[in-house]
């Protein structure tokens, strides 16, 4: 008998469990088999399925574009068209010396409509625009009411808030047909700080000052956009053509924005003070020329223009000529110095009166014949020193210096509408004219033609040219200014100018000058005061009213800068000295501090004034 081990070896024992799990196991077998082949069938279905789908795009896109273009193109005419939207470009800013802006470009859209849809509530519709967005209610209605049209202009350069706001309205409120579009809306951070040479934006187009002067470069090029639409939305797949815009240039001006407003405050409260009607400042860097402050009063918020008379928009210093008065004697004096007629210790008899012509001249103050100096003449500010001092001069020869000053032509300095002033012709001239001119009557000047007159003397000598524009602009005319452009030329020698320095420095002496609230604590000021009578618009004579003005330069042994401040017509009884010379101390005194000029520690001068 075989024994149990043989038994065993011959065959396998089964062990308990062993029955169940060979079923399992097949099944799983199974299962995966069953899986490895419906993969790939769930794949082709799916490839199958997307080709499909891709076939009948692709079927549908010849058929868009390759067997029957015309007819769809025709059926999209047939409910649409093209639309053409111009692409705004960002207007260039202008900006102050130190890079602040003085007028900037801010987001703003406009708000366009298409009409077919907007036609069926036009009227509602423009009345709910117009309460909202403050615009025309007729031309708004023209706009939403056209026909044959699918795009149109409800409103331009609306604050972008203010319109997303208003159009969302108008959708939750049923309207159809509304939309905005990105549109740069012009805005002045400074409201009225230099608004009289910035100027300001009609709705189409620049109004006045700066961006009128330099709109080509301002505004640069606006592009557009033209495409399809059909039942009012844009084809996908429609024809376009986009001409993209060209932004404008930034405009750098020489204005310092903190020094124009602490100017502009001094003018206002001067003006007022002494009851004038107008007034204006111009603060100039002695060595460059530029024009660091040029106020008026009245001015005006660039913001809402239209609250202020119209009249009150340009900048009176530079389009209103006037007569400059006693200031004049500084050009004509240092004149007479250079052409080697005299000196500042030159002694005169000033009579009570001198014969003119048939007129006779008198000085402001009454006096029988007294002993001046040159220096005398100018601190006492003597119309018949000045008059019989000028009668030395040859023939043309006033008139030649008066030019190289810079007098009868025009700055260009970039403000539209500046005036010349008036210097009389060769033909026009005569002994009569020249004695009256050579204190500042029967000649008018701009501001800033005026101050630069002066601030030759300031600069030793030297006429620069004014300037307002950092680098170089080109005008609408064509015309380039700038600092790049400046130009120098000497107009009366070292000496001359040296002289009539110290002579102005007596105009300020309490004890001998005519203006000693023009004095800045701390440093020695040469000036000089100025009063003419005004000519009347109506009857074209000396009306009765008067021009009032200081101007001068500290410190005066090193000019940094050169200061004007003229007032209109005070009726205060005030004269240059007392109403425009503790204007031109103010503004003077917070230039120098601003710009760290220290005192020189040199003394005033002490030339004799009579004899």
């Amino acid at each position: 008998m075989p024994t149990s081990s043989s038994r065993g070896r011959g065959r396998p024992r089964r062990t308990p469990g062993a029955r169940g799990r060979r079923p399992a196991t097949a099944a799983r077998a199974r299962v995966r088999r069953s899986l490895r082949g419906s993969a790939p069938l769930r794949l082709r279905t799916g490839f199958v399925f997307i080709a499909l789908v891709m076939s009948f795009f692709g079927a549908r896109l010849v058929q868009l574009q390759g067997i029957e273009p015309e007819k769809y193109a025709t059926l999209a005419a047939s409910t649409g068209g093209t639309v053409t939207v111009e692409l705004p470009a960002v207007r260039g800013k202008i900006l102050d010396r130190n890079g602040r802006p003085l007028a900037d470009s801010v987001d703003g859209r406009m708000v366009v409509a298409d009409p077919q849809q907007t036609r069926p509530r036009a009227p509602e519709l423009a009345r709910f625009l117009a309460k909202r967005l403050h615009i025309d209610y007729f031309s708004t209605l023209r706009a939403l009411s056209q026909k044959d049209s699918r795009f149109a202009y409800v409103a331009r350069r609306v604050p972008a808030s203010l319109a997303v706001s208003v159009v969302t309205q108008a959708t939750d409120a049923g309207y159809k047909g509304l939309a905005t579009r990105n549109d740069p809306l012009r805005s002045y951070p400074d409201h009225d700080v230099a608004a009289n040479l910035v100027g300001f934006l009609g709705t189409d187009a620049p109004l006045a000052g700066l961006e009128l002067t330099f709109n080509k470069e301002l505004a640069g090029t606006d592009g557009s956009e033209t495409y399809e639409v059909g039942a009012g939305n844009r084809i996908p797949l429609g024809h376009s053509t986009v001409r993209p815009a060209h932004n404008g240039t930034d405009l750098h001006t020489t204005i310092d924005e903190d020094l124009q407003w602490y100017t502009q405050r001094v003018l206002r409260q001067t003006v007022l003070g002494a009851r004038g009607d107008s007034g204006f400042a111009v603060v100039m860097d002695r060595r460059t020329g530029e024009i660091l402050s040029l106020a008026d009063y009245p001015t005006y918020d660039a913001s809402n223009p239209q609250a202020s008379p119209a009249k009150d928009r340009n900048s009176l210093a530079m389009t209103s000529p006037y007569e400059p008065g006693s200031v004049e004697k500084v050009l004509t004096l240092s004149s007479l110095i250079d052409a080697g007629k005299v000196t500042d210790r030159t002694r005169l008899l000033v009579p009570g009166q001198l014969q003119s012509g048939d007129r006779i001249i008198h000085d402001w103050f009454p006096h029988g014949t007294i002993k001046l100096t040159l220096a005398g003449v100018i601190a006492q500010s003597s119309n018949i020193g000045t008059a019989k001092s000028s009668r030395l001069f040859k023939p043309g020869q006033l008139r030649h210096y008066l030019t190289e000053f810079g007098l009868g032509q025009r700055t260009n300095i970039g403000v539209n509408g500046e005036t010349p002033g008036l210097l009389p012709s060769d033909a026009q001239w005569n002994g009569m004219l020249q004695d009256r001119i050579a204190f500042g009557q029967s000649v008018s000047v701009n501001g800033v033609q005026m101050a630069a007159a002066v601030n030759t003397i300031a600069n030793g000598g030297v006429r620069v040219d004014p300037s307002l524009i950092q680098g170089r602009a080109t005008t609408n005319t064509g015309e380039v200014v700038g600092t790049d452009e400046t130009t120098r030329h000497r107009v009366v020698s070292r000496n001359a100018a040296d002289q009539m320095t110290q002579m102005m420095e007596r105009v300020v002496d309490p004890d001998v000058g005519v203006a000693p609230r023009a004095q800045v604590p701390g440093y020695v000021v040469a000036g000089k005061t100025g009063t003419a009578q005004r000519v009347g618009p109506v009857c074209g004579c000396y009306n009765g009213e008067f021009t009032v003005s200081f101007a001068g330069f500290a410190p005066a042994d090193d000019p940094r800068f050169t200061v004007y401040v003229v007032v209109q017509n005070p009726r205060n009884g005030g004269g240059g000295g007392s109403v425009a010379g503790p204007a031109f101390s103010k503004i003077m005194s917070f230039a120098l501090r601003r710009y760290g000029v220290p005192p020189t520690g040199a003394k005033p001068s002490q030339i004799p004034t009579t004899w």
